[in-house]
């Protein structure tokens, strides 16, 4: 199945694009989609915890997709 993960901030400007195509088996979870992403774009490689939401919610990187939703991918943030 075909998955569209939207990237946000610094996974945006690593990617040069807004949004990334990747194709997932049947049971692919949130991680495992996010690792063909970082193969595609080399200079995501060493970004190992982003952040997931799935249909605007926060999500598991253990969350399996089924292809419906909209997934996004962030970098962790910190504030203070």
């Amino acid at each position: 199945m075909k998955i569209t993960v939207m990237l946000f901030a610094r996974y945006r400007e690593a990617a040069g694009r807004p949004a990334l195509e990747v194709e997932a088996p049947e049971g692919a979870t949130l991680q495992g989609i996010w690792e063909q992403v970082r193969t595609a774009v080399p200079a995501l490689a060493d970004e190992r915890r982003p952040l997931f939401a799935c249909d605007r919610a926060y999500a598991r990187p253990e969350r399996v997709v089924t292809g419906g939703e909209e997934i996004a991918a962030f970098p962790p943030v910190s504030g203070g």
